[in-house]
């Protein structure tokens, strides 16, 4: 394990120049304080957990101090928002600080959220505030810890510096993790604002540093735009199986690798509700929980825009078509293994709607539904399910097809089935009332709830008895919390 002055850096993205990025140095937060660091995030980079209590680090992830080979730079980039073109976004409260590679030869960027003012701030402050810091560490590492792709986050530090949003805050800073913080919005500034050639440097570096494998493909370009929509179409899979909600599938908030990124007003669903809108800026429904598939299809249809001066249309279309296909096949193979399914049947897809559809009518929380399904033996778990239902006779007749289609793979043991389902269905959710407990303790001093919860999350498919209040159904206030894009 190494300490913090043993990290090594390869800035690769600075050496672009300074078309792509403009150096910009942090600026400081008073009195840092470390609320929450993750050691599952912290073993990345390999670095030695006791780390996290040196004052030292807590001085670099608040601004104070620089790693002597960092060299913080804020990344320009344009994207669609709420489906308009912005022509010129970036990085206007973070910084990529450098980026580390471990024992493994992995890159990691290092990147300061809420470090201050850079050229792309526009009229904001560039900081980034308690709450929001916390909502994204919190979900960054959840979601890691459920399988889902996503960046990560290796702490939050707060402070007393005020901050005004729709109330007085304080500032904080998040220090999050990626292999690369490109996003489809970088190749969108290159493409409207006609610099080709730049445009063209960018997906050499994109293809080199992150998908080496596509260069000894006839067409690198092409290679490399089938695998974002690959990615793309896995990570979406994941948000819907799982019922997540993003709230701000801009093009600028669009992994090129296919993460989870940039965690504004998220949700995990509690009642299950296909028309759920988790923005509450969102007055369209622009980015509700079933839009999500669609919205992905469109971004991606502005990536291949932005790629038009490098690659066919004809190919760039072969390869977008691959999107849809791709996300019902890996939707699908998720739901039947939450569903406990071993093997596949032409049938399933009708299973898995009709099953929605009941739980859209009757109010259903999405997550207990297939933890508690797996409990017990499948007759007696349904039985014990049914009471949640409005639509009892329509349940009743898909509990009979469910049974049926158990009968058809064969017995299986009941510890078996149970270790199997449960493996894959957490007992315990990031909902957005646990974490707004969180929030409201660190805003008074209290760092222990954040830590709690982030610990008890970091093992979500785990019994953790002490820790039951945690797996409860959400009091009613607790569904209908307002979140904003507002950091």
């Amino acid at each position: 394990m190494k300490t913090l002055d043993q990290l090594q850096f390869d800035n690769r993205f600075a050496r672009l120049g300074d078309a792509f990025s403009t150096r910009v140095h942090p600026q400081s937060i008073e009195q840092p304080q470390l609320v929450v660091a993750s050691r599952a995030a912290m073993a990345l980079l390999d670095l030695d957990p006791a780390e996290a209590e040196r004052p030292e680090f807590v001085e670099l992830c608040s601004g104070h101090q620089l790693w002597h080979d960092a060299e913080p730079r804020a990344m320009v980039y344009s994207g669609h928002q709420f489906g308009m073109y912005n022509p010129q976004l970036g990085d206007g409260r973070g910084l990529l600080l450098g980026q580390v590679v471990n024992a493994a030869g992995e890159h990691w960027d290092l990147h300061l959220k809420g470090a201050g003012y850079t050229p792309y701030s526009r009229m904001g402050d560039g900081r980034a505030v308690l709450r929001s810091s916390i909502r994204e560490f919190l979900a960054s590492e959840y979601l890691a810890a459920l399988g889902i792709p996503t960046t990560r986050a290796l702490c939050v530090t707060a402070s007393t510096t005020p901050v005004y949003r729709e109330r007085p805050e304080t500032a904080a800073m998040l220090l999050r993790l990626a292999p690369s913080h490109l996003r489809f919005g970088h190749f969108e500034f290159f493409y409207y604002t006609r610099q080709h050639d730049a445009l063209r440097q960018l997906v050499e570096h994109t293809l080199a540093e992150h998908f080496p494998h596509c260069l000894q493909e006839a067409e690198p370009p092409v290679a490399m735009y089938r695998e974002v929509v690959e990615r793309t179409a896995e990570l979406i899979a994941w948000w819907q199986a799982y019922g997540f909600c993003h709230g701000v599938m801009n093009t600028d908030n669009m992994s090129i690798l296919g993460l989870t990124f940039d965690y504004g007003p998220y949700a995990f669903l509690d009642d299950y509700d296909a028309h759920h809108i988790c923005n509450h800026s969102d007055h369209e429904g622009r980015y509700a929980f079933e839009n999500q598939v669609s919205i992905a299809h469109w971004n991606l249809t502005a990536l291949a825009q932005a790629l038009t001066p490098l690659i066919g249309e004809q190919a760039l279309r072969e390869a977008f078509r691959r999107f849809l296909p791709l996300y019902r096949e890996r939707y699908l193979a998720l739901m039947r293994r939450r569903l406990g399914l071993r093997l596949a049947e032409e049938t399933d897809a009708a299973l898995v709607q009709r099953l929605l559809e009941l739980m859209q009518n009757g109010g259903v929380d999405y997550s207990l539904f297939f933890r508690r399904l797996g409990d017990a033996p499948a007759v007696l778990a349904l039985q014990q399910l049914r009471e949640d239902f409005v639509d009892l006779a329509g349940f009743d007749a898909w509990g009979a097809d469910y049974l049926a289609r158990l009968a058809r793979e064969g017995a299986e043991d009941q510890a078996q089935r149970r270790a199997r389902m449960h493996a894959v269905n957490p007992r315990y959710v990031l909902r957005n009332y646990l974490a707004q407990q969180a929030i409201e303790a660190a805003e008074k001093g209290d760092y222990t709830v954040v830590r709690e919860l982030h610990a008890v999350l970091s093992r979500p498919f785990d019994e953790q008895p002490a820790m039951q209040r945690y797996a409860e159904r959400p009091p009613e206030w607790g569904k209908h919390l307002e979140i904003s894009c507002s950091s």
